[in-house]
């Protein structure tokens, strides 16, 4: 029989992961030189960055309550990463956007990189935590 909480918890882990692995891409189509569409894609990863830390949080404390200390770690090291990467992935997007590198051609091409490597670290999180899921569901306390 499935834990509820740990199900939970993963399920509203997965939440934010899967709404930047569905949106991030229409950003492929645009062009990122364009200021409000950067700031759009700034904007996205934010809320993507606040989101996933907000969920980590709720996930380990649900899964802590019920006794699966390693299952909580996990979860909030997801948390913890994602909190920690939100400034300084911000600050480069920024940098980019309407910092030093306004006047550099150069400055949408690496927020392009950005971008790409932002997807790249979401799907793969999102292949772990979905493969995990019949782990977390089975473990017992």
């Amino acid at each position: 029989m499935p834990d509820t909480p740990v199900v939970f918890a993963s399920i509203i882990l997965l939440l934010p992961m899967l709404y930047l692995f569905l949106a991030a891409p229409a950003f492929l189509l645009v062009r990122l030189d364009i200021l409000p569409v950067a700031r759009l894609l700034r904007a996205m990863f934010n809320g993507y960055f606040v989101a996933l830390t907000g969920a980590g949080v709720i996930g380990t404390v649900a899964v802590a309550v019920t006794g699966h200390l390693s299952l909580a770690l996990g979860i909030g090291v997801i948390a913890a990463v994602s909190a920690l990467s939100r400034g300084w992935f911000l600050r480069q997007v920024d940098e980019r956007i309407n910092g030093r590198e306004t006047e550099n051609a150069d400055a949408a091409r690496r927020l392009r990189h950005l971008h790409l490597g932002g997807m790249l670290v979401n799907a793969i999180q999102l292949v772990v935590v979905v493969a995990s899921i019949p782990h977390f569901a089975t473990a017992s306390s």
